[in-house]
């Protein structure tokens, strides 16, 4: 076995918003805050947000979304795939997993994607972390508007990233790491994290290095 570490940098075009999960209400604070280092208090990416939106991205452009009924893609919907769309699939499940226990289907899960924190040239620029912006949601029976405020990461902030990919004997080492390219850059052409419909999460995305460690 061998390990394939891809490292990168993920700049933000738009603010960014990551949920941290605070159920805490604060009079006259943010309603609705980022997840931050409990450390540092400084913002991060986890790596569950982006290996999750690689992933969805990555199912919908091999076009195996739906065929399921609505289960999560896996290996037991392989036997109605074929051709180029079926390897990709099953190059997919080796990058990300089963989702399924499948006694002919036992891979190990390949990719492991680490919390992206705060770059050094981020943090050296003294750029700042966090914004407040203030919303309306509408009521659409009274007009009524309901005003609050998001936190969100702001643009010109740059995380590093860290992705590692476990490269098996049987494995096409091509293919599995140009899977993981091609979920990159999915998630620069989309969005990164919640309200991507309101033109939050634009970032772009640099692969900087790929190396076998």
């Amino acid at each position: 076995m061998e390990i394939v570490s891809i490292k990168g940098q993920i700049e933000l075009l738009s603010g960014l918003h990551i949920g941290g999960g605070d159920d805490t209400m604060k009079i006259g604070g943010i309603d609705n805050g980022v997840i931050k280092d409990i450390n540092t208090d400084k913002p991060y990416i986890p790596g569950s947000s982006l290996k999750g939106k690689m992933r969805s991205l990555l199912e919908w452009n091999i076009g195996v979304v739906g065929i399921g009924k609505g289960d999560p893609f896996h290996s037991g919907l392989l036997k109605d795939l074929e051709g180029t769309q079926k390897t990709k699939a099953l190059n997919l499940l080796k990058l990300f997993g089963n989702g399924q226990t499948d006694d002919k289907f036992r891979e190990i899960t390949r990719i492991s994607v680490g919390d992206c924190f705060l770059s050094k040239e981020t943090i050296d620029r003294g750029l700042k972390y966090s914004e407040a912006k203030h919303e309306n949601s509408i009521n659409r029976l009274t007009g009524k508007a309901n005003p609050r405020q998001t936190e969100r990461v702001p643009a010109g902030v740059k995380f590093d990233f860290d992705i590692r990919v476990k490269i098996l004997e049987e494995d096409n080492e091509k293919e599995l790491i140009s899977m993981v390219e091609k979920g990159l850059k999915l998630v620069k052409d989309d969005y990164l994290g919640g309200c991507g419909s309101r033109g939050y999460g634009r970032v772009k995305i640099n692969i900087l290095e790929i190396e076998k460690l």
